[in-house]
């Protein structure tokens, strides 16, 4: 496969250890581009994130207590009927320590414990980021996917928003070593 210049490549990859994840957060199940065919504001997802922020802002005091980090995660999951729907699981919060005090307008995901391939992308291009992933590293790599979903990871340090040149995402792809 010949390796597309146009493609965005990643800032930096890392593989972490085992981990698993904790969220709070909202969620949507569909075609969140249906509204518009973009990563936008106006999309489903940026529906998703504005209910999010509204409920964090009257519920921020419960949150506060548990949360781990300063980071905002963005989970797509891919049910097995995927691909012949096109709809999907889109998932956005935070991390908690706990989920004993979890507001009840909120939902909880516990992500199974895996490791994870962590590509840092910058600027106007960081959305396209999965396909060099998919496309280009994962089939080169010595690792496949361990479950059917990825994570976007928006640092508050690192993300200045969708328009800013500036801004980071991290992409986190959770991998298994391949076969032999």
């Amino acid at each position: 496969m010949n390796s597309n210049q146009d493609q965005p490549k990643p800032q930096k990859i890392k593989i972490t250890g085992e981990i698993s994840l904790k969220l709070v957060g909202c969620v949507y199940y569909g075609d969140p581009f249906h509204s518009n065919e973009e990563w936008s504001v106006k999309n489903e997802i940026g529906v998703l994130w504005g209910r999010f922020y509204k409920l964090y802002g009257e519920l921020g005091d419960v949150l506060q207590k548990g949360v781990v980090g300063d980071v905002a995660y963005e989970l797509h999951l891919q049910p097995e009927d995927y691909h012949e729907t096109g709809k999907f699981y889109v998932y956005v919060g935070i991390e908690v320590e706990n989920l004993d005090e979890m507001p009840i307008e909120m939902f909880c995901k516990v992500l199974p414990t895996t490791k994870y391939a962590v590509f840092t992308f910058k600027g106007e291009d960081m959305f396209s980021g999965g396909e060099y992933i998919w496309n280009e590293w994962l089939s080169r790599s010595k690792y496949d996917e361990s479950y059917p979903f990825m994570i976007l990871a928006y640092h508050k340090n690192r993300y200045k928003g969708m328009e800013n040149p500036e801004s980071e995402v991290d992409f986190l792809v959770p991998i298994k070593n391949k076969p032999d």
